[in-house]
C-alpha cells in the first residue's frame, strides 16, 4: 500500500520576516531547516504549499508591492508551487487551501514557518479541528519575544514552547526536521 507523504506547507517565509522589527527571535536554524525540508519535499515531488500573509494595514512590510511581502529567494515557490495569500494569521480561514487539500485527498500536513504562536498556531489548529494529520516541526518554527497578559516579558524561546505546547496532542504532532526526513 503507497504511504501517504504529508504535505508541505510553508507559512509566512517572507523577506519581511527576515528584516522584522519584531525583536529578538529563537531558532536561528529555522530558515536552513525550512530549506532542506523543501529540497526534500521537492525530490520527492510530494505536494507543497508556499502561504503569504498579504496585509490589510497600510505601511505594514507585508502590504502588497512591499519588498516585505515577497517570499524569501531561498524558499520561493517554484513555477507551478502552489501559492496561498492570506490576510489573516490562520492559512485555512478565507483562502481556498482547504478546498486544494480536499480536492486532492489530502489528510496529512507539516506545517512550518512563522511565527509559531501566531500564524503556525493558528493554522494547525484550525488543520487539527478540520480533521487533518498534522505535524509542527518545532525546529523549523520560530517565534519572537512578547509582553504576556500580565505584562511580564517572555523570551521568544518561552513563547516558541507554549505554542508548541498548545498545539502538542490536541491539533498536531510536534516533531523535528530529522524526524521529518528520516520518514519521507
Amino acid at each position: 500500500m503507497h504511504k501517504e507523504i504529508p504535505t508541505l506547507v510553508i507559512i509566512d517565509m517572507q523577506k519581511g520576516m527576515a528584516t522584522s522589527s519584531a525583536g529578538p527571535r529563537n531558532n536561528p536554524e529555522a530558515e536552513r531547516n525550512i530549506a532542506a525540508l523543501l529540497g526534500a519535499w521537492r525530490k520527492v515531488g510530494a505536494p507543497l504549499v508556499h502561504v503569504r500573509h498579504i496585509s490589510r494595514t497600510v505601511g505594514s512590510p507585508f502590504w502588497p508591492g512591499q519588498p516585505g511581502a515577497e517570499f524569501q529567494e531561498a524558499l520561493a515557490p517554484l513555477p507551478g508551487e502552489h501559492v496561498v495569500e492570506k490576510n489573516v494569521p490562520d492559512a485555512l480561514i478565507n483562502t481556498a487551501l482547504e478546498r486544494w487539500l480536499r480536492v486532492r485527498g489530502i489528510t496529512k500536513l507539516v506545517i512550518v514557518g512563522v511565527s509559531t504562536n501566531s500564524s503556525v498556531e493558528a493554522s494547525a489548529r484550525t488543520a487539527g479541528n478540520l480533521g487533518f494529520d498534522t505535524q509542527v516541526a518545532s525546529d523549523a518554527t520560530f517565534a519572537f519575544d512578547k509582553v504576556d497578559y500580565a505584562g511580564t516579558k517572555r523570551t521568544a524561546e518561552e513563547v516558541h514552547a507554549m505554542a508548541l505546547a498548545n498545539l502538542e496532542g490536541e491539533y498536531a504532532t510536534i516533531t523535528t526536521t530529522d524526524r521529518l526526513l528520516s520518514a519521507l
